[in-house]
């Protein structure tokens, strides 16, 4: 199969977003975060090694992995991979729900997991050739897969202590919704928790408990990444990425982002730009 670099943006009217993971070049590590949408990263190139709720879960060439709702998630990828990503609304398994906006899917292998490559492969190709009809031929195998995933992989039986960290994680994104509009700016726990009419002691103690991270690494993270993807799109110095994404300066942001990939921003921007 044939597969374009390019993000694919796909029509407005497509109730679902697919697109080329951001990590295919490889030296590349997407740290602990979480979203509302169902997420399923397939592997067609190259390894990817998944981390969720802290159990790993490596990918071959032609397995998948179903990120759940609001489930804790980080993804390791050292070398070059070519994975396309699908995002789901949550709203639309709601006919599906086995707690209060709440449903399941297993990370555990089934017999349908070829015939779920094979769905992503076909809307992936009809996507991009965009023949007559294509619109049609995307939705159509789209509720195939649905139909898979409602089917095969739905967890019927969930703990409370399951639904009861979805609760809790539901209401942080709406905190990291936030941070991610405003990362940039000075974003202190205490200013955070101000907006959000919780104490700072609190605030900490749910994102260490429900998300398994402190504030102050995650808001870090968000940083480094957003500006990881401007040192390959922009032609802007390296002091002005690293003001732009909140860091002091150039140093922290080197600093940073070794730590996170490795490297240093000059070396990654100089490999991206062969």
């Amino acid at each position: 199969m044939e597969f374009s670099h390019e993000l694919i943006v796909p029509n407005e009217d497509l109730p679902f977003k697919m697109f080329i993971f951001e990590g295919r070049d490889g030296n590349y590590f997407r740290g602990k975060h979480w979203h509302r949408s169902i997420e399923i990263f397939a592997v067609f190139e190259g390894t990817l090694t998944f981390y969720i709720n802290e159990e790993k879960y490596p990918l071959l060439p032609g397995e998948f992995m179903l990120v759940n709702s609001n489930e804790i998630h980080s993804v390791d990828s050292p070398q070059p991979n070519m994975t396309v990503v699908v995002q789901i609304p949550l709203k639309t398994f709601e006919k599906y729900f086995t707690g209060e906006q709440f449903i399941s899917f297993t990370h555990d292998p089934k017999a349908q997991d070829e015939r779920v490559m094979g769905v992503i492969s076909d809307i992936y190709r009809a996507y991009t050739e965009k023949k007559c009809g294509y619109d049609l031929k995307v939705q159509g195998l789209f509720y195939e897969l649905l139909y898979l995933m409602v089917t095969k992989y739905r967890e019927t039986e969930v703990s409370e202590e399951m639904v009861k960290k979805n609760r809790k994680l539901s209401r942080l994104s709406v905190i990291t919704s936030y941070i991610k509009e405003h990362y940039s700016e000075e974003l202190s726990l205490e200013r955070l928790a101000e907006i959000f009419g919780y104490s700072p002691t609190y605030l900490s103690r749910m994102f260490q408990k429900y998300a398994g991270i402190n504030y102050k690494s995650y808001l870090q993270s968000i940083r480094v990444e957003y500006a990881y993807q401007e040192l390959a799109n922009s032609e802007r110095t390296l002091s002005e990425i690293a003001l732009e994404n909140g860091f002091p300066n150039s140093k922290a942001l080197a600093k940073a982002f070794s730590k996170k990939y490795g490297m240093l921003p000059s070396e990654y921007r100089k490999k991206a730009r062969k």
